[in-house]
C-alpha cells in the first residue's frame, strides 16, 4: 500500500503532467522537488568544455541528514551563487542541474520517475533508488576550496 506524502495529498494527482512549469502554483511549484540534495552540492565547470562535474562537497546550508535546505527561507542571502529555480532558469541554463532533477525532467518534455514521491507516495523512494545524496556528502567548510577537483564524483549524479 502506497503512502500518501503529507502535503502532497492536497494537490492534484498528475498536476505536472496537464500544465507547463510556468503555470503552475507556487505550492505545486515547490513540490515537485524530490528532495535528493544533489542541486545543493558544489560543481566545478570546465573552462574549456563547458562541462559540470559534480563534487561531494554540499552547500554549508545543506543538511545531509534531511536532504533540505537548513535555512530555506534566507539561503539567498547566505549563500553568494544560490540559484532561484524557475521555468525561466531552467530554461536557459538547466545543464547545471541534475539529469534527474524534476525541474529540469519536465522542462525537457519528460514525466517523474517512479522513485519520484509524487509518484510513489513517499519520501524515502528518493533514497531506495539510490538518487538521494542521503550520507553521501561533506560540507564545503571541511573542504579546502583547492581541493574540490580531488573530490569530483562519478556515478553518484
Amino acid at each position: 500500500m502506497v503512502r500518501k506524502e503529507e502535503g502532497a495529498a492536497a494537490l492534484r494527482p498528475g498536476f505536472w503532467r496537464d500544465r507547463p512549469l510556468d503555470d503552475l502554483s507556487r505550492e505545486e511549484w515547490e513540490a515537485l522537488c524530490d528532495g535528493c540534495g544533489r542541486c545543493c552540492l558544489l560543481k566545478l565547470e570546465d573552462e574549456d568544455t563547458g562541462e559540470i562535474a559534480y563534487t561531494d562537497v554540499a552547500c554549508r546550508l545543506f543538511d545531509d541528514g534531511t536532504c533540505r535546505c537548513g535555512n530555506y527561507a534566507l539561503r539567498f542571502q547566505l549563500v553568494k551563487g544560490c540559484v532561484r529555480l524557475s521555468p525561466e532558469t531552467i530554461a536557459s541554463d538547466k545543464d547545471w542541474m541534475p539529469k534527474t532533477c524534476a525541474y529540469r525532467v519536465l522542462a525537457e518534455g519528460g514525466d517523474l520517475p517512479e522513485w519520484h514521491y509524487l509518484v510513489s507516495g513517499s519520501r524515502e523512494t528518493v533514497r531506495e533508488a539510490g538518487i538521494s545524496v542521503h550520507g553521501r556528502t561533506v560540507p564545503e567548510w571541511e573542504v579546502d576550496e583547492d581541493d574540490y577537483e580531488d573530490r569530483i564524483i562519478e556515478g553518484m549524479i
